[in-house]
């Protein structure tokens, strides 16, 4: 249902959502990080610049990096910057008794089309990047995350959880 453009700007913002703090990146490393061909990414973040996604620096330093938090950024923002999804306004055969009001297969297309919009609408650039029950994207480790302490935090000030009340 999407497209290989769809995918590769996909994995694009998520790889810059999860690396934000680095500043700009280079589209050649976005490209060798997400296996997407240069060439054909160059055009996607190009794309993606256009529509405020993302933002972009020319010279030393330079490359693109996301334009807002992937807490605002939705899916759906992706998709459409891209390839948007084309909903059905008209009979696509241009039947003319089809004219004002959809048939009941293309009518239902549509409706499927908007529970997709709306799914897509609801959800974030920073779900798509951590999921603990789920691998990560694009292979890359976890952010490192403080190890917890040796003291269970439930347990009172000064216990260590295993002793036996006295």
């Amino acid at each position: 249902m999407f497209s290989q453009t769809v995918e590769y700007a996909l994995r694009a913002v998520v790889y810059l959502a999860r690396h934000q703090a680095t500043g700009p990146v280079d589209s050649q490393r976005i490209a060798e990080a997400t296996q997407v061909p240069a060439s054909y990414l160059a055009k996607i973040l190009q794309d993606l610049a256009r529509t405020d996604i993302l933002s972009s620096k020319r010279g030393v330093g330079g490359g693109f990096q996301l334009a807002a938090s992937p807490d605002d950024l939705s899916i759906l923002d992706v998709v459409n910057a891209v390839d948007p999804i084309r909903r059905i306004n008209q009979c696509p055969l241009s039947l003319p008794a089809h004219c004002e009001t959809l048939c009941p297969m293309h009518a239902r297309l549509d409706e499927s089309l908007g529970q997709v919009e709306k799914t897509l609408r609801r959800s974030t650039i920073r779900e798509m990047m951590f999921d603990p029950t789920r691998p990560t994207p694009l292979g890359e480790p976890e952010p490192s995350i403080p190890e917890a302490s040796a003291v269970d935090s439930r347990d009172p000030p000064g216990t260590d959880g295993d002793q036996q009340p006295g």
